[in-house]
């Protein structure tokens, strides 16, 4: 992206214009805009907002919620919470990331899947459980995470 292209974000800027306290809403509203934060968005930020860049880096790292790298189509996210690790959640890590070939933190070559692992997603009692996007899959084995990225894939073909 060039900065021309960050000109959609200035209504945002203007609105939040008045306190460098709204640099979280202003990061939530960019990644809303363009899907993740790329470097140039943050420098481009600290430009219009006179917010040190080093700070606005800082926030964009610190806090889980912002990507500064595009996700693919399908966000799973993977809870290794305390129950879900107790019930094997590494297990179906191995699977996705075989069915996948990537590793976490990974976006498949295709575009289609990114693989993140969470903290908690508050299913304690589906454990071992993961999002795709906004569904939630519980109670997994290995075989069942495999087949729900199949099925996706299946539906994805025939798009096409």
């Amino acid at each position: 992206m060039k900065c021309k292209d960050f000109q959609m974000l200035d209504p945002i800027l203007e609105k939040y214009k008045e306190s460098s306290t709204n640099l979280i809403s202003i990061l939530q509203e960019a990644q809303g805009l363009y899907g993740y934060l790329p470097l140039e968005l943050l420098d481009y930020i600290a430009q219009k907002t006179n917010i040190k860049a080093s700070k606005i880096h800082g926030v964009a790292t610190f806090y889980t919620q912002f990507r500064l790298h595009p996700i693919g189509k399908y966000l799973i996210m993977l809870c290794q919470g305390t129950a879900c690790h107790v019930n094997s959640s590494k297990l179906i890590e191995e699977a996705v990331c075989d069915e996948l070939g990537i590793i976490e933190g990974q976006t498949t070559e295709d575009g289609l899947f990114t693989l993140n692992n969470v903290a908690c997603l508050g299913c304690c009692s589906l454990s071992p459980v993961m999002m795709i996007n906004d569904t939630t899959y519980g109670q997994l084995t290995p075989e069942e995470a495999k087949k729900i990225i199949r099925e996706i894939k299946k539906k994805e073909s025939k798009e096409v």
